[in-house]
């Protein structure tokens, strides 16, 4: 007995430790590029304010990453759409990002329906699947919810490569006139760097420049739905931060305080979706999208 709590220390430990490097290094990557962007960033890298950001953002992070890794066994199954309970709001459907499940989506489905989005729910999106494959799985689940509590359009909430899945089904799948509002949370709009090192075929499609990524920056933004880009400029993934903005997007929302993967949790980030949604609940659907002033 003594020994397995000793292997099962020394595993958590390790965990704890490859996830804390990980993130080390990413943010390391996330701030040479910005430095090269920005080369005043030099100057502030060591006073006071600057170390305890970083260590901020890393601590988030980190624990952000642990709580998704805890959270992942309690998440490969999709749910049926008939615990939905009727209500005034279309249902929200969330989507993670690459590598993930839906468990890690929880936090954020729990803050939704406290706020009076009764109907929220998330699905799997394998990473092992290409991005059309991932897209139809959504497709289905959106007829599946919409034919089940009789209801026109829903709410799609994309993290990541989520976020990239309901753009392809608006803008080029045709699901336009069936998603009021389409929010995407840290997606690589115009691809990452750090692509390269994704060990799934979903991964080529994000690097910068990628057939698929032209072809969705290229397509019209449809009237029917509107389209927010919440995005963070200190992301650790997404490199530069800014190819997380949606140049036709109706808004552009930055945030700051917080890396790739705390966008799913922090305070600030949820209030923004929730914002949104409720924003577009009191928008008149027949006047035109303005675009947001940049």
């Amino acid at each position: 007995m003594l020994t397995f709590l000793c292997i099962l220390i020394f595993l958590l430990k390790l965990i704890v430790g490859l996830v804390c490097l990980t993130v080390l290094l990413s943010f390391t990557m996330a701030w040479y590029e910005r430095a090269n962007n920005q080369p005043e960033l030099i100057e502030r890298r060591f006073t006071s304010r600057g170390i305890c950001l970083s260590l901020w953002l890393m601590i988030q992070e980190s624990a952000s990453l642990l709580l998704t890794l805890a959270l992942n066994p309690f998440g490969w199954s999709n749910p049926k759409t008939t615990f939905l309970e009727p209500g005034e709001n279309p249902p929200v459907i969330l989507l993670h990002g690459l590598f993930q499940n839906r468990s890690c989506l929880y936090w954020m489905q729990y803050r939704l329906k406290r706020a009076g989005f009764k109907n929220v729910l998330s699905i799997n999106t394998p990473p092992w699947r290409d991005m059309e494959t991932l897209t139809e799985i959504l497709a289905r689940k959106i007829d599946e919810v919409r034919i089940a509590h009789k209801v026109e359009k829903v709410h799609l909430v994309g993290h990541s490569m989520g976020g990239m899945i309901a753009r392809n089904y608006v803008q080029l799948r045709g699901g336009a006139p069936r998603v009021a509002c389409c929010i995407t949370l840290g997606s690589p709009h115009t691809g990452s760097k750090l692509a390269p090192f994704a060990l799934s075929q979903l991964g080529k499609s994000l690097l910068p420049g990628s057939n698929f990524l032209k072809q969705i920056n290229a397509a019209d933004k449809p009237t029917e739905s509107r389209m927010i880009a919440i995005y963070t400029r200190h992301d650790n993934i997404v490199l530069p931060a800014t190819n997380a903005r949606l140049a036709t997007a109706d808004e552009i929302i930055e945030l700051d305080g917080m890396g790739h993967t705390a966008l799913m949790f922090h305070p600030r980030a949820i209030r923004t979706i929730i914002d949104q949604l409720k924003t577009d609940e009191t928008n008149d659907d027949t006047q035109p999208a303005v675009p947001a002033n940049q």
